[in-house]
């Protein structure tokens, strides 16, 4: 049975190994293409039979293009298990929402004209940065949430509607259950939108004042009730999914009853 996931935090293994997979990516192709070729090349450079050089010449130029293709296969392998990976180190950071100092693992998920904002005003100002980049986490859980919650309502319709051809007590009091179950995730989808929508406005006024020169202080209240809604709604959401694995476990029993 799924349990609330612990605070996940980025460990230094984690930046160790984002690192080592990113630049080891682009590193692979160059080391098996040039290596085994600049060898054979000195061996090329140092033979004085002309055959035997020319076959350390031969050698050279097919190491270079066998390596480079070699290589160009392990770096779209290394890309696609460092894509994997990432992904699943975003989910167990958003379990109990995105913290500001997450957001640079949410980098894909931010609009040009974000990044583009953020990048002036951490020029600018240091302070008005961290209460940007800390509505953008805001932002982010919102979105990320808006999107699970309307993934959670779909199943459950999908459940309510396979339990009307099942004729018994227990489906009748499923139905009441996924019904509830309904409620909750509309209202968690209703708030995560408004959160979204109360982000994006506070995003707009902290660079609005940090193009007329404006402090923190004057968002300083909002992003506070911002945080708590960042850290609430997540929790929320994953409460409302670990009650639904009960209600998937009960239907399965009553599968199991029809047949």
């Amino acid at each position: 049975m799924n349990e609330l996931q612990p605070r996940y935090e980025i460990t230094r293994k984690d930046l160790a190994k984002n690192k080592a997979l990113k630049y080891g990516a682009w590193l692979v192709p160059a080391l098996l293409a040039i290596v085994p070729a600049l060898v054979f090349f000195i061996l090329f450079l140092f033979s004085s039979a002309t055959p035997t050089a020319f076959t350390f010449l031969f050698f050279s130029l097919i190491s270079l293009v066998g390596g480079l293709l070699l290589g160009l296969i392990f770096t779209g392998g290394i890309f696609y298990y460092r894509s994997r990976w990432l992904a699943d180190v975003r989910e167990r950071l958003a379990v109990d929402g995105i913290k500001a100092n997450e957001v640079e693992w949410f980098q894909h998920e931010l609009t040009t004209t974000e990044k583009k904002s953020l990048k002036e005003i951490e020029a600018k100002d240091l302070l008005l940065a961290d209460a940007f980049r800390d509505t953008l986490a805001a932002r982010l859980t919102a979105t990320r949430i808006l999107k699970s919650s309307k993934h959670e309502i779909l199943l459950v319709e999908r459940r309510r509607n396979k339990l009307k051809y099942l004729k018994s007590e227990n489906s009748a009091n499923l139905q009441e259950e996924l019904k509830t179950d309904r409620e909750k995730l509309s209202k968690i989808k209703s708030d995560a939108e408004e959160m979204r929508v109360e982000a994006e406005t506070r995003l707009q006024m902290i660079e609005a004042a940090s193009r007329r020169g404006g402090s923190v202080a004057d968002t300083e209240l909002a992003l506070k009730k911002l945080s708590a809604r960042t850290a609430e709604l997540p929790l929320a959401l994953e409460s409302a999914k670990m009650e639904d694995e009960f209600r998937k476990e009960f239907e399965k029993e009553l599968d199991k009853r029809e047949v």
